[in-house]
């Protein structure tokens, strides 16, 4: 018997930008954005160092795996290098969660 699995496949948008990038529902925003040659920031791929962090202007993503953010702030930011999306998505870059401070 032959199993077909069944991917599906979302637009994931940089506002401000011209850079769209289709990704799998089996995939990270990541991924795609360096399989097509977008330049998403990103360090540790493991998401942790919070350097591929984006605000998630509209639509949805699951990111389990994103322990450096907290559960409200998954809702709102997505780490690209752990977060799949669920939904075509708008995403802002350069902007991190509250609860992380940066040096001025």
């Amino acid at each position: 018997m032959e199993i077909i699995v069944e991917m599906a496949e979302y637009k994931v948008e940089y506002e401000g930008t011209n850079e769209i990038v289709e990704v799998s529902d089996k995939h990270t925003i990541l991924r795609g954005c360096l399989r097509d040659g977008i330049a998403q920031e990103y360090s540790c791929r493991v998401g942790m160092c919070l350097a591929c962090c984006a605000e998630i202007v509209e639509g949805e993503v699951i990111q389990p795996a994103a322990h450096a953010l907290t559960k409200i702030e998954r809702e709102k930011y997505a780490l690209t290098c752990m977060a799949r999306p669920l939904t075509d998505l708008i995403l802002r870059r350069g902007v991190y969660p509250p609860s992380v401070e940066l040096d001025p």
